[in-house]
């Protein structure tokens, strides 16, 4: 067992692993919505390219607000008038199951490991968490929308180790966090995503030990050249 979990939050506390662009897909296929894979794709990359350009999301959103928000830009930009409705109250029930599943998890490991979540999300991710449950359950919480450090870059992850030890001195529960060589540090941080590009690569780069929680992928091509440490399918193998 790790001393400390770093999380991933989307992709992998609310999907299980699958990308977030493959679920929203599917949800597509299931209600009919008449448009092609590529058209999708490339409608899915723009909407997320705004919503990461601009003040879109505000901090008061909830994720089937934020769902709702990204799910009616793809369509405006597909010209689809039809079927967000029947998207979103496919995608909202699929996430509610899956961070259920994923908070039995957390309070388990919570009973002997210190947690912390490191997300590149929107600026929302307390009211998210709350929604969700989630909320009280991590030590850390670094949101990039709030530190102005988006994965992948290492920084991020140097805050959250920082803000660990901090709180492990207030609290009197110290750990070694990773200043360490490896070898000597026994993997006491383990870092949990599903991407390589966001999680893992800089996670190694810090030396941490990497778990990738692999589901069904944006695509199959790993551009890193690295691997993770160890590769896991549903989060309950961490226990």
């Amino acid at each position: 067992m790790h001393k400390t979990y770093i999380f991933d939050y989307g992709g992998t506390l609310d999907t299980g692993g699958d990308h977030w662009g493959r679920v929203i897909w599917h949800a597509y296929e299931r209600a009919g919505i008449p448009v092609g894979e590529e058209q999708f794709r490339e409608a899915y990359v723009f909407a997320e390219r705004k919503l990461g350009s601009e003040p879109i999301i505000k901090p008061s959103f909830t994720f089937r607000e934020t769902l709702h928000t990204k799910l009616q830009i793809e369509m405006e930009h597909l010209g689809i008038n039809e079927g967000l409705t029947k998207v979103l109250d496919d995608l909202y029930a699929l996430t509610q199951k899956q961070t259920a599943a994923s908070r039995e998890v957390l309070l388990k490991l919570r009973e002997t490991a210190t947690l912390a979540l490191v997300s590149n999300f929107y600026g929302n991710l307390d009211t998210v968490l709350q929604e969700f449950h989630l909320d009280n359950i991590f030590d850390v919480v670094v949101e990039s929308a709030a530190v102005g450090i988006r994965k992948p870059d290492p920084a991020i992850y140097k805050l959250a180790l920082e803000l660990i030890e901090e709180r492990g001195k207030a609290t009197g529960r110290r750990a070694k966090l990773g200043n360490e060589r490896r070898e000597e540090r026994g993997d006491a941080v383990a870092v949990i995503g599903d991407s390589m590009k966001n999680d893992i690569q800089p996670a190694k780069e810090l030396g941490l030990y990497t778990i990738q929680i692999s589901g069904e992928p944006w695509d199959n091509i790993n551009t890193t050249g690295i691997s993770a440490d160890r590769v896991i399918t549903n989060l309950k193998e961490l226990l």
